[in-house]
């Protein structure tokens, strides 16, 4: 095995995904391992797992599996070195940009979502000390 290929323990732990998850992806066809080794291990690279992490990060704010696939398309053709005219280069930008604004509308709402929480766990707490106060 070449220093530039990991096996899918060491992608898991950099990514801190699971095997099951990788495999899964592996099998949706969101990320393919770059080589197998003499014995059939999978073998990722650093490219791969970038992509990895680029999934890792669009789970939790809620995209498909085909919007994970569609983005990973996109970025790599326009990465690929491929000659696009304008117009190709500025309908795959587009969709970045459709991507992008699903991400940030996303975050805002776990935005909200987070100070609610920690609102509510501060009202916990309150309760917690006046009991506290109330019973010494």
């Amino acid at each position: 095995m070449s220093s530039e290929h990991m096996q899918i323990g060491e992608v898991a732990a950099r990514t801190e995904l699971s095997l099951r998850t990788i495999r899964h992806y592996e099998e949706t066809g969101l990320v393919i391992p770059s080589a197998r080794s003499q014995g059939g291990f999978r073998l990722y690279t650093d490219a791969d797992v970038a992509r990895l992490m680029v999934i890792r990060r669009m789970k939790p704010l809620g995209f498909t599996l085909d919007e994970m696939r569609d983005l990973l398309e996109v970025t790599d053709r326009l990465d690929s070195g491929e000659e696009l005219t304008s117009a190709e280069r500025e309908a795959l930008l587009e969709r970045v940009r459709g991507y992008e604004q699903g991400a940030a509308e996303q975050v805002e709402k776990l935005r909200t979502q987070l100070a609610r929480g920690e609102e509510f766990a501060a009202t916990l707490r309150e309760r917690l000390a006046q009991d506290k106060v109330a019973t010494t």
